[in-house]
Parts: structure tokens; sequence; C-alpha cells
């Protein structure tokens, strides 16, 4: 089969590997649709975990060939895989911080080498444990690349239910990429009063088809200062990072009022560093928190989301791509313009 493969320095080639092969209680997805994730582009661009991997994690596919003693799934059933499930027996899963969780660190899909998600290849392995609970079925009717977005709703529900935004609320949302805008859909739908940031000036617009009250580029815009006329000159409530760069956090603390809400959720690089005024936590009594990865808890639920079209992903979509062409759909995720937004990868495509 074909497999986009790592081999370091930044570095994604095209290639033949072998086809995995599958054991007792696995099963042997083909891959129809995967999305590209800033996660797995961080782990590209600097070089975070060693080659060779093959990356992709938004999976949606058929599967080809079940394991002995498989029970819920045939070939054919189409599906969407979950690469993380906890044991929900441990310390961090008894409070249900399941990404902390030793067996949810293991990744249980691969296409190939070390574990890595393997949704860049044709064929991927899911192994026995993420068979019996991070599998859901597709129903008719609902397209691969529709069915792809239930993973990144997943992560985003997770944290804005961690975020707990109260009808009334003033949120500040700051990147309206795809995940920004899966959380500007997911927040509005809370009853919250919702305002975006973004340099793009068509991500701007999506932000308020999406739900945002009004939407700003930080680069012309002084965004505590649009934040505060908005708000009755105390800030925002609660503060969603779901875009990383030089400054941004210290911008959410000034757009935040006292005692706000503050979640870091693009923070994912141990290169990225902080520096806040000590005082603007601790008197300001700001609450700094994160929130990383996909709740088994609400795998059903953002399923449902995806599938009932409760969450308009599709028109997210701005490129859909076969497999050799991969590198180009990463450049253009690193580096978007005003065309630019989620982008699908196609393995089964041959141009």
């Amino acid at each position: 089969m074909q497999a986009a493969v790592y081999q370091g320095a930044g570095v994604v080639s095209v290639q033949p590997v072998p086809t995995p092969q599958i054991g007792p209680g696995e099963i042997l997805i083909r891959v129809e649709s995967c999305g590209i994730c800033h996660t797995d582009l961080k782990k590209i661009e600097y070089n975070l975990l060693p080659p060779p991997r093959i990356y992709g994690h938004e999976t949606a596919g058929v599967v080809a060939k079940t394991g002995e003693g498989v029970r819920n799934f045939v070939p054919g059933d189409r599906v969407v895989v979950f690469h993380h499930i906890p044991c929900m027996q441990c310390f961090y899963c008894q409070r249900k911080v399941y990404a902390q969780c030793a067996t949810y660190k293991k990744v249980g899909v691969t296409a190939g080498f070390e574990p890595a998600g393997g949704g860049f290849a044709q064929y991927v392995r899911v192994m026995d444990w993420i068979v019996e609970r991070g599998v859901e079925k597709i129903p008719d009717g609902v397209s691969f690349d529709q069915a792809c977005f239930v993973e990144p709703v997943n992560t985003c529900l997770k944290a804005v239910v961690q975020c707990d935004p109260q009808p009334g609320e003033v949120v500040l949302i700051m990147g309206q990429g795809p995940i920004g805008l899966l959380f500007t859909m997911l927040v509005n739908r809370t009853g919250a009063r919702v305002f975006a940031t973004d340099t793009l000036p068509k991500r701007l617009e999506l932000a308020r088809s999406c739900g945002a009250l009004e939407s700003w580029n930080p680069r012309s815009t002084d965004v505590p200062a649009a934040m505060a006329k908005v708000s009755g000159g105390r800030g925002a409530d609660l503060v969603i990072l779901a875009a990383s760069a030089p400054g941004l956090v210290e911008q959410a603390i000034r757009a935040s009022r006292p005692g706000a809400r503050i979640l870091l959720f693009a923070q994912t690089s141990d290169k990225e560093r902080i520096e806040l005024s000590g005082a603007d936590i601790c008197m300001g009594e700001r609450r700094l928190f994160g929130c990383y990865s996909a709740s088994v808890d609400l795998q059903k639920e953002a399923a449902e989301l995806v599938f009932g079209g409760r969450i308009w992903v599709e028109g997210l979509v701005s490129h859909r791509l076969p497999l050799i062409k991969i590198s180009s759909g990463f450049d253009m995720a690193l580096h978007p313009d005003g065309q630019s937004l989620k982008i699908i990868v196609q393995p089964q495509r041959c141009s």
C-alpha cells in the first residue's frame, strides 16, 4: 500500500509500505478520508517524535478485514476510529482525566512503524482495545469527509464541557481556523455571547456565519478594548485559545475580566513558552487551564452532533487531496491563506 512516511527533519514522503497485518480482536480499515490536524503538523515541523512514523488520526473508512473474535464489525462497515482509548481503571481514569492515562497515551491505530495514528495511508490496523470502545459506525447518508470530523469535534466538545460557558456570558475565541470555528459553533449552542479573532478576512466572515456576534483582526483592532466595549467595560468571562502564536496568551489575559477563565487548547508543543504577570493570575483571580485530546465519555455525543448535521462541518472543508499531494496539504495548513481551511486527505484517490 501507499503511505505518507515521516522521515525526520520535517520531511514526509509518500512511498510503498507493507499493508498492516491484524491479529485476534483487531480490524483492518481501508482509509477513505483523514483530516490534517495541527497536532500532527507540530510533531512533523518541530521533530517532536523520532521517525519513521505514519501520522493521521482523524480517520474514516471501511472495514476491510476482521480478526478472530471480532463480533461488532464486519467487512463493509463504514466506520470512524479514535486512536486513543483509556483503561477506565487507573488513578486518572477514576478522575476522568483520561488523556493522562498510560493506556490512553498508547496509540492503538497504526499503518506501520511506531503507532502514530496511520490515517495518512491506504490501510490502518486498529488494535483490540480500540476496537472494543473506540470505533463508531457511520450512518448511511453521511460522507467519509463529514465523518472524519468526529474526533476533532470530540476534542472541542470536551473543552467546552470543561469551560462550562453559561447563557449570556461573554466568550472570546482566539483563532478561527477549523478548530476555532468548531468552538464558535459549540459555544454558540450554549447561549453564550461569542466573539472571535483571526487575521484572515474569510475566516472572520465564517466566524460570524458560525455564530460569532462580532469578529476582529487583532492586527487592526485593539481586541482588549473591543472586548471591554461589548462587556460593560469588564472584559471576557471566558477566553478560548484555538490558535498558538507569540503574545496570544498575554493578549487573552488583557482581554479578560478579573475572575475570568482562560483555556489553552492549541499550546501543544513543549517548545512553546509563555511569560505572564503572576499578579494577573493571582490578584486578578483568573483561572488558567488546559484541555487536551478527546473524551471517551463524549464519544457518542460528538458522533451524533456530526452525523446528525447539528454541527456544520462539511462547509469547513476547503481542499480534498489524494495522498500523493499530502505535502502540499501540509504546506497549506501550515501557511493558510484566504482559501485554505480544513484539508482532507483521501488515500484511495489516484489523482
